[in-house]
């Protein structure tokens, strides 16, 4: 299981040091903003819809290494994505990282996002790994606060 942790945080490392979709996205249909007042992260996510399904996706922001490599895979995992399967992948991530019953392997259903299995032993963690992801979810469903961990 070792060399298992080994990749995953490798993977969390590689889409700190790089991440994906980090970029305004000014023809967005649908913007949120997030705030993680304990740990100092912020994230602007920007969603354009076509169709009921995520055409674009993008995220802008500064934070730890779990949330931005959260941002920047949850931006890969959502692409193409209609809106019910967009909420479904919420919910199945937020499971992930807050629960320690899974329904089965979560590796199967969720593919690299799988890497922040282990996020749910740390709580101060867990709340920068979902930031991004509660931010998506007021984005979607067209809300106009600031998403605050807190």
């Amino acid at each position: 299981m070792a060399g298992l942790d080994d990749l995953y945080q490798e993977l969390i490392v590689d889409h700190y040091k790089r991440p994906r979709n980090r970029r305004a996205l000014p023809d967005a249909d649908r913007t949120a903003e997030g705030n993680n007042p304990l740990c100092g992260d912020r994230v602007s996510v920007y969603v354009k819809l076509e169709n009921d399904r995520v055409k674009d996706i993008a995220f802008e922001g500064a934070g730890c290494a779990i949330s931005t490599a959260s941002a920047s895979l949850m931006t890969e995992a959502m692409r193409g994505r209609t809106l019910p399967e967009a909420k479904a992948l919420f919910e199945e991530f937020h499971r992930l990282v807050t629960s320690e019953r899974t329904d089965g392997e979560p590796a199967a259903r969720l593919g690299k996002l799988a890497a922040f299995a282990g996020v749910r032993k740390y709580p101060a963690r867990v709340k920068c790994a979902i930031l991004a992801w509660h931010t998506l979810d007021a984005a979607l469903a067209g809300g106009r606060d600031v998403v605050s961990t807190e």
